[in-house]
């Protein structure tokens, strides 16, 4: 049988992408290895969101063709969209593809094993209008499955390099997004991630179908218990998404929404398309409309002119908003775009220095968002033993609120919808009680406890 490896730097997307370029080999009778080990393919998924990434990149490719110079090198991913001709340099590379034609990878593979004459088949993303469908039906973790439904950018940020790698947005038909659904649920998914490079621009490039279209559809498929939005911007929350959000008793209380910046003026240096008086108004109503709702966010410390005093407001201005967590990044120039070239760089140990007062917030503001649900019951689902580590008598999971919980309970609960009693507050994680498995019977009194500490929602908000 023949082996391939996988090694994938980036971000979750680029995982998506691997898994599915998987399915790619598996169809062909390839089994997949540890990256470590002697393989007959090796393929690469690259990020080149920072410079490092670049850097990173290249190490793995020289590491692959150092475990074994007779195997096929193949690289994919943004790294190898932007600068296919830097990697195909690498001795021993034989095949770049970029971010889009993976649906050809085996066959470019077969023919290099035959004639060992190295590829190129990188094109211009920015000429691509068509969503690349690549399925993934199965995933290792039991419980939770990623849905790919859009590819691409059109923000343009002045940080960012990602368009360049991706191209412009481009949206998966809804059809094709709702079988997927259905037999990821089929397979015995309970929670669905949608996820894309800008997840929240889906039905950018339709008309009159955009993503709360597609999430009232989702909302009906049976045997759907959670839908998640992997991220959202501030700028596509409209009334009617909250309104979708608030009604359907299937939107997960999460939602991840990049700020960047707390300081008008580094926002727009930025490019970013509001303002903190709009992000604020946004998360207002979203608290409105879904008490209890966790919002995450991305932070960037240190970008070009950004000044003691914009930090220090940017700093409150978080601290109000009291986020369930923050992703706290320092600005690292990217070659090839205006932010790399404007003047007032910012000193390195300042920006660190910057960094970890946001993370110290961060953790505070964790912590207090986790507090509040001491004593309530949530909803878990459980995707694994605790640390990996079967036998403890411990399983970890998620809420729909995105609280992470460990509690009582063997493997047979992964994947099943619990009942579970938090019991202690902890910034990376909660501890709780089982209360209940939802499609077991209760425990005589249970039934009672349980209806006293389940959240419910309010009425509707109306715009």
């Amino acid at each position: 049988m023949p082996t391939v490896a996988f090694y994938t730097l980036g971000c979750k997307v680029n995982f998506y992408d691997t898994e599915a370029i998987w399915q790619l080999f598996k169809n062909e009778g390839y089994e997949q290895v540890d990256f470590e080990s002697t393989a007959d393919v090796y393929l690469i998924n690259t990020c080149t969101v920072t410079n490092t990434g670049d850097k990173k990149s290249r190490q793995i490719i020289r590491r692959a063709v150092r475990r074994n110079p007779d195997a096929v090198i193949a690289v994919t991913g943004c790294y190898a969209q932007t600068s296919p001709a830097e990697i195909m340099a690498i001795e021993g590379v034989d095949l770049v593809i970029g971010t889009q034609d993976r649906e050809k990878i085996m066959t470019f593979v077969n023919q290099i094993q035959g004639d060992r004459q190295p590829v190129n088949a990188v094109r211009n993303i920015m000429k691509t209008r068509d969503f690349e469908e690549l399925d993934v039906p199965d995933f290792s973790e039991r419980t939770r499955a990623f849905l790919k439904i859009q590819e691409g950018c059109n923000n343009f940020c002045t940080f960012c390099i990602i368009p360049w790698s991706r191209g412009l947005s481009r949206s998966r038909a809804p059809q094709s997004v709702l079988d997927q659904a259905k037999q990821l649920v089929a397979s015995g998914y309970k929670e669905i991630v949608l996820t894309g490079i800008h997840t929240g621009g889906y039905g950018d490039d339709m008309e009159n179908y955009n993503l709360t279209s597609l999430l009232w559809d989702l909302d009906k498929v049976e045997g759907l218990e959670r839908i998640r939005i992997s991220s959202i911007e501030a700028s596509q929350i409209d009334d009617a998404m909250i309104d979708v959000l608030n009604r359907s008793g299937k939107m997960c209380r999460h939602l991840h929404i990049p700020l960047q910046a707390g300081e008008d003026a580094v926002l727009k240096r930025m490019r970013r398309k509001y303002t903190t008086a709009e992000f604020a108004a946004k998360i207002k109503r979203l608290h409105e409309a879904m008490p209890g709702v966790a919002i995450t966010t991305d932070v960037i410390v240190g970008f070009p002119g950004e000044t003691e005093e914009m930090f220090e407001n940017g700093f409150r201005f978080m601290e109000e908003l009291k986020f369930a967590e923050m992703h706290v990044f320092p600005y690292s120039k990217r070659t090839g775009t205006p932010a790399a070239r404007m003047d007032e760089q910012v000193d390195e140990e300042v920006k660190n220095e910057r960094v970890h007062k946001l993370i110290d917030l961060s953790e505070k503001m964790q912590l207090a968002y986790a507090e509040q649900y001491v004593g309530q019951v949530l909803d878990v689902i459980p995707e694994r033993d605790y640390k990996g580590a079967p036998g403890t008598g411990l399983v970890m999971g998620y809420t729909d609120n995105y609280i992470q919980v460990v509690f009582n309970g063997s493997e047979s609960l992964i994947g099943k919808l619990c009942r579970v009693k938090i019991t202690e507050a902890g910034v990376n994680e909660c501890r709780g009680k089982l209360v209940r498995v939802l499609d077991e019977l209760p425990a005589e009194g249970s039934e009672t406890e349980l209806n006293s500490f389940v959240p419910q929602r309010p009425e509707a908000i109306r715009a």
